[in-house]
């Protein structure tokens, strides 16, 4: 299969993707299986290395494969009896449930299927390729090409004092690309790391397979943070950077009051302190935009990851981390990982941000998930009525719902799965036990004619996993 010779609209990656899911459709079984390396692929079909990275990242992000460390890509099982999916690891068995046709999966968090600018961002892209033919295109440049590093350092400076430059911005294939990188330049191994809970499972597992110590600090029911323990963990304990969200802390939807970020910023600068900040739904919130945890702390000791993909939609993987310090190791550590990201697809996205584009874009979406929000409040409260709590989200695509009764909530989540119904159990947002009552359900519903049956299903399986 040679790609070189495609279409100049039809981009290798596509027709990587494209090959790829067939090859996982013919392999798979219900045992994992290994699939070629990004250096086999390449040499099979003609085409860079990164190109292969990308379509793999996709397909990642899909659900259909899995990385591990220094061994590879796999192929997710694809047993066909939700008998089988009962033992295992639980995130393993919720992918590979996922992946299964015919399913309804409520546990993601895809704020872009509503409106994704999949189709805008491949038409920018068209006009540049026209503009810088293959053979006048750049090098791609290991941090990020300079016209994206540098809207982004604009987008994120808020005064003299708090200012970015393009050499701040560091730009990889994905967001788990680019923490991997940040857990080694900081040597997180085996260091202390105070994490909010519940915290997304992508940043759980890469800190555990880091060997990083996490303490988790839960949200408590009224949406607040124990300051009071913050300061017992930095007093008493080798802490090395907290991790905390900008605005709003998903998947528990809480916007965390104007006095308890302060409370935060000025316990982190009382005992010097990293803050790693998490912003990759900054720009989701439903209501006015509040003072982001970044504006607060001492930008000396600040480091703030995101990424395009929730705004964008899966043609933007990208993730990004900004920092002031460590700049010879990050650029290193970049260059050691050698992404081989498109200059054309990072122009096409700084120059929809430069048009204005992205932010007419992001008025809508909001817009949207806050009325899809709403509508599914309507629908929990008619479905489920006493059996749950929860709080209305403040941004993003989920909601985070506790049992009012002790359940076994891996019974619910197994009883689901014979219902064809996927959601998250909440133990797989916490690393020490915590959120065994809780799950992540998505609001994205559009579309879905099988919501009402989930919803039934779900009220049923919290009835029957009821202990005691």
């Amino acid at each position: 299969m040679i790609l070189r010779g495609e279409r100049q609209a039809d981009f290798a990656y596509q027709a990587v993707y494209r090959y790829m899911i067939n090859l996982i459709n013919e392999v798979s079984t219900d045992a994992r299986v290994k699939l070629p390396s990004l250096r086999q692929l390449a040499g099979r079909l003609n085409v860079s290395i990164s190109t292969i990275q990308y379509a793999y990242s996709l397909l990642e992000k899909e659900g259909r494969v899995y990385s591990v460390a220094k061994s590879g890509y796999y192929a997710w099982p694809m047993s066909t009896n939700p008998s089988n999916w009962a033992g295992g690891d639980l995130l393993d068995r919720l992918y590979a449930a996922a992946r299964r046709p015919g399913m309804v999966v409520l546990s993601g968090d895809e704020p872009a299927l509503l409106a994704s600018l999949d189709a805008t961002l491949l038409r920018q892209e068209r006009e540049l390729v026209r503009q810088y033919p293959r053979h006048l295109q750049p090098w791609s440049q290991p941090c990020g090409v300079w016209e994206l590093r540098a809207m982004l350092a604009a987008r994120y400076t808020s005064s003299p004092r708090r200012c970015w430059h393009a050499d701040d911005v560091y730009i990889g294939a994905d967001l788990r690309g680019v923490l991997d990188i940040l857990t080694d330049v900081l040597g997180l191994r085996g260091a202390t790391v105070i994490v909010e809970s519940p915290c997304e499972w992508l940043i759980l597992r890469l800190f555990q397979d880091a060997g990083v110590h996490i303490i988790e600090l839960p949200w408590t029911t009224e949406g607040r943070l124990d300051l009071a323990r913050l300061d017992q963990l930095l007093r008493d304990e080798p802490v090395q950077l907290v991790m905390l969200s900008s605005a709003v802390s998903l998947p528990s939807g809480v916007a965390m009051p104007a006095s308890d970020r302060l409370g935060v910023a000025q316990l982190l600068d009382r005992h010097g302190c990293w803050l790693l900040e998490n912003d990759t739904v900054g720009d989701l919130s439903f209501t006015e935009p509040q003072t982001a945890l970044r504006e607060l702390v001492n930008p000396e000791r600040l480091i703030v990851f995101s990424s395009f993909e929730k705004v964008l939609g899966p043609e933007a993987p990208y993730g990004y981390l900004l920092s002031r310090r460590m700049s010879s190791e990050l650029q290193r550590q970049f260059l050691l990982r050698s992404f081989r990201l498109s200059s054309i697809r990072q122009r096409a996205i700084a120059r929809l941000y430069q048009s204005g584009r992205i932010d007419r874009h992001l008025r809508a979406l909001r817009q949207q998930l806050q009325e899809q929000a709403a509508e599914m409040c309507l629908r929990l409260d008619e479905h489920l009525g006493d059996q749950i709590t929860y709080r209305p989200p403040a941004a993003g695509a989920t909601f985070w719902l506790g049992s009012t009764r002790a359940v076994d909530m891996r019974q619910v989540f197994q009883q689901l799965l014979a219902r064809q119904v996927v959601m998250a159990p909440g133990e797989l947002f916490s690393v020490s036990g915590l959120h065994h009552q809780h799950l992540r359900m998505s609001h994205t519903f559009h579309g879905q004619p099988n919501l009402h049956e989930a919803l039934v299903a779900l009220s049923e399986a919290l009835r029957q996993a009821q202990i005691g």
